[in-house]
């Protein structure tokens, strides 16, 4: 019972301790990893930190998509000038 308590402190600490960048992904991960392990014979636990893992690399991959397609968009920008601006036609006159 008391090692349970204190596997519970202990990962209660951790997860507290974690920075925002480190969690992207991971927490979603995890809790789909934790029901994948435990359906498939109570492994919840390795189940959570294969998640992590998958759910950190699949928000990093999609986020270097992001930056290129932003990187793309610009550099789009910037070779396509902008349309020249043409006066206004004068009125007909009758």
């Amino acid at each position: 019972m008391k090692s349970t308590i204190l596997l519970g402190a202990l990962s209660l600490s951790l997860a507290f301790a974690a920075g925002d960048a480190s969690a992207k992904g991971c927490l979603k991960g995890a809790a789909v990893g934790a029901v994948g392990g435990h359906v498939a014979g109570h492994h919840a636990v390795l189940g959570a930190a294969a998640g992590c893992a998958v759910g950190r690399h699949v928000a990093n991959k999609h986020a270097a998509e992001k930056a290129t397609q932003q990187q793309q968009q610009q550099q789009q920008q910037q070779r396509s000038p902008a349309a020249p601006t043409s006066p206004a036609p004068e009125p007909a006159k009758p």
